[in-house]
């Protein structure tokens, strides 16, 4: 007698179209399309986990540069003059701190600057 697996056969299927719903046209209708379908989206959502992460990267560092500047500083000086002076405070941090509280960015942008001048004067 030929075995076929019926039940479990069934039950894939019915898994793999109930992820694929909402999707378009044969690709939620029809398991062969379906199973590509959702084949190429896995892939595409565990590259874009990880280009989310440079992304937001990105958009700090716009954000940062954008409120050091209007302090008078670029952004790469701003970094420098921040490790300069031995502040260990992350991008995310200091992007959400230029966007929401003006005076406390205003310190850290005089911290650097000041770690900068004194940076200078020991090399020199």
């Amino acid at each position: 007698m030929r075995v076929t697996n019926a039940p479990a056969s069934r039950k894939r299927r019915r898994r793999t179209l109930q992820a694929a719903k909402g999707f378009r046209f044969r690709r939620s209708k029809l398991y062969r399309y379906a199973a590509d379908a959702l084949d190429h989206g896995r892939q595409y959502a565990y590259r874009d986990r990880k280009n989310k992460k440079r992304t937001f990267r990105a958009l700090w560092q716009i954000r940062i540069n954008a409120a050091s500047r209007a302090a008078g500083l670029s952004y790469s000086r701003f970094i420098e003059g921040l490790k300069a002076a031995e502040v260990d405070v992350n991008r995310k941090v200091l992007a959400n701190i230029a966007a929401t509280d003006e005076a406390a960015f205003g310190e850290f942008v005089t911290l650097a600057k000041e770690a900068l001048k004194n940076k200078a004067a020991a090399s020199a």
